[in-house]
């Protein structure tokens, strides 16, 4: 018998996929992982870092080996990097998951992350950049989300209720 998330984050990074996955796994009583924090901890150091020493496409193989991992054994919430679901394979997997796409307009994207070094794909002209990441994420998130919870002007209590609610999910 094979294992599955409960539930499954997905969104651009800055959303609150950690803050509102670990608010999930609390009213669900499930234990909550985080690809990234996978990533981190297996590479024993920061994605950026992975970025920087060795690029994009290296830092993407390493993900989609912890996604596809984390979703084979993880029972509980999960929540993926920002850009897991630019992978075919890693789309494919989700499919019949529960997953839920965390969505935010720009400005509240910009006051989320602001200008933070740690996140390599933001670091030159945030708003431009963040823009163009979403035009060519936004159907992929789309396109594996069971629903889809606007974030904006939210506070996470509300996000996690609203998915709760969009996955016809009780808060225990």
């Amino acid at each position: 018998m094979s294992t599955v998330p409960a539930i499954v984050l997905v969104g651009p990074m800055g959303v609150g996929k950690s803050t509102v996955g670990q608010l999930l796994a609390e009213c669900l009583g499930l234990g909550y992982r985080d690809t990234d924090d996978d990533i981190v901890a297996a590479e024993g150091r920061a994605i950026a870092e992975i970025f920087v020493d060795e690029g994009e496409s290296a830092f993407r193989a390493i993900e989609k080996r912890a996604v596809a991992t984390a979703l084979a054994e993880h029972e509980g919430v999960l929540a993926l990097g920002g850009g897991a679901v630019l992978d075919a394979d890693t789309r494919a997997l989700l499919t019949g998951q529960r997953v839920v796409y965390l969505s935010m307009d720009v400005e509240e994207a910009v006051k989320r992350t602001g200008l933070n070094a740690a996140r390599p794909l933001l670091a030159v002209n945030p708003r431009k950049q963040w823009r163009e990441l979403m035009e060519a994420r936004r159907h992929l998130y789309e396109e594996v989300a069971s629903a889809v919870v606007a974030t904006d002007g939210r506070t996470p209590e509300e996000v996690t209720q609203a998915a709760l609610d969009a996955l016809e999910l009780k808060n225990a």
